[in-house]
């Protein structure tokens, strides 16, 4: 196992330069703003009029605040996407220490989502692809691929709890004995929180609360984490990072935007390929295999609309990645146990035989 990623200084500097805080600071003023005015005006029951004539939340404010708030905290999860690769800050004992407050939150250990998301960069699409369970297992029928694919988008919290704790519980598992002890103690804070949350709710009488202002808000979060993760994969065959997995870069200010708030992970092409490159150098890099590789066509979008709708018809054809869609034998590895991030996956783990961009 690898507890904190090994950088080279030219990456360590390039983390320490990059603009993370001003996304780092959009998220705390989006999430915190409106989460603690509703509170208070929930606890005070003092709504603003055009929101309430009789004090207490409508359908419709309702919706538009799960919506808001949902979409907010489907940002922290990408900043949570940073920290495991401890690319979002270069002082690792923060990443970590963030990494965990947001897994004990959303009940997913902070280490068993580092395992699984390392073994996704270095096998990706291939049925050890932990994350991307089951549509990368040979194992799974196409049956079970389709009804599972529809709990994964709608249930998206809950599932991701479910993908990410199976490498700890299954009996294959390829965890040390060490990561094993990390995740069993990021369980155990995390049901140790939720127990006192519980018990506090319990004896405050406010879990509809609760329910308002985070377990809805959440499960739109989720839903939207899903959505992201089908749209960026479902339905790719290659094992090529680069042209197995779709990429939104666009000129518009929202594809810009919402690129920026969750840390241009929308870039996820450069991201496969290069995992501890700085999420501020994708789109250059991208650039710069597109200008290098002329006659190759790129899965690149101009909105992650256009990627969403590449996507959807693969939720009911053949919900799958890789050899689920495409019959193809996996040749042997350059490195067959990985337990880090690499600087490059396609020249440090892939055969030959996977890389079409070199």
């Amino acid at each position: 196992m690898s507890v904190e990623t090994v950088f080279t200084p030219e990456e360590v500097r390039a983390i320490a330069e990059k603009s993370t805080k001003w996304n780092l600071n959009a998220l705390r003023v989006g999430f915190f703003l409106p989460l603690i005015l509703e509170i208070v005006w929930r606890t005070s029951h003092d709504y603003p009029q055009w929101i309430s004539m009789t004090g207490t939340a409508p359908t419709w404010w309702i919706a538009v605040y799960s919506l808001l708030l949902g979409y907010l905290i489907f940002c922290w999860t990408s900043a949570f996407h940073e920290t495991v690769h401890q690319t979002l800050s270069s002082h690792n004992g923060f990443n970590r220490h963030l990494g965990r407050v947001i897994g004990t939150v959303v009940l997913l250990p902070y280490t068993a989502y580092r395992e699984t998301h390392i073994r996704h960069h270095a096998y990706l699409n291939r049925s050890n692809d932990w994350e991307l369970w089951p549509y990368s297992s040979s194992e799974r029928s196409i049956w079970f691929r389709r009804v599972f694919v529809w709990f994964d988008l709608l249930m998206g919290l809950p599932a991701a709890s479910w993908i990410y704790g199976r490498i700890y519980f299954h009996r294959d598992s390829p965890l040390s004995v060490e990561s094993r002890r990390l995740i069993r103690n990021e369980y155990l804070a995390a049901l140790a929180a939720w127990a006192v949350m519980a018990s506090w709710l319990t004896y405050s009488h406010n879990w509809g609360n609760l329910l308002q202002v985070w377990i809805y808000p959440a499960m739109v979060a989720g839903t939207l984490q899903t959505a992201r993760k089908l749209t960026e994969h479902l339905g790719m065959s290659s094992f090529d990072p680069l042209l197995g997995t779709r990429t939104v870069k666009g000129p518009s200010w929202i594809t810009k935007m919402a690129s920026f708030m969750n840390f241009d992970i929308f870039v996820h092409g450069p991201h496969h390929r290069h995992p501890r490159v700085v999420h501020t150098a994708l789109g250059e890099l991208m650039d710069e295999y597109l200008e290098s590789n002329p006659q190759r066509t790129f899965p690149v979008y101009r909105t992650y609309l256009h990627a969403t709708t590449a996507m959807v018809p693969w939720m009911v054809r053949n919900p799958g990645v890789g050899a689920n869609i495409a019959e193809t034998t996996a040749a042997a590895f350059r490195a067959n146990d990985v337990h880090d991030f690499v600087q490059d996956v396609s020249q440090e783990v892939l055969p030959d035989s996977d890389v079409s961009i070199c």
